[in-house]
């Protein structure tokens, strides 16, 4: 039996090494690589994980900068479509793509 343990990735851009827990990761790269891929330039919003100063931040991403995700579970994430919906709603407004929580499962009606 595998042992639970929160594995945090890291994105690398523009020298910056930025760390998501893996899940976040996974889907935030799957909304990241679509604007990307259509050559769209955006921001990324985040709060601060546990363990670092208190506060948030923004990075502007642009499709000519390298950019690196790397995952520490070498398992690939089950991306989970409403998360994806999530993060990619935020990325049409003013504001940028925010990481926002999983969508908590709706309570099965009885």
């Amino acid at each position: 039996m595998r042992a639970y343990r929160v594995c945090v990735g890291t994105i690398y851009y523009a020298g910056a090494a930025i760390h998501i827990e893996d899940r976040a990761l996974a889907h935030l790269k799957a909304v990241i690589s679509t604007k990307l891929r259509r050559h769209e330039s955006f921001t990324v919003s985040w709060r601060h994980p546990d363990g670092e100063p208190v506060g948030r931040s923004t990075i502007w991403l642009h499709p000519s900068i390298p950019l690196r995700f790397q995952f520490d579970d070498p398992e690939p994430t089950v991306l989970d479509r409403r998360w994806i919906e999530s993060m990619a709603q935020s990325a049409h407004s003013t504001g940028g793509i925010v990481i926002v929580p999983q969508p908590a499962d709706e309570a099965i009606a009885s």
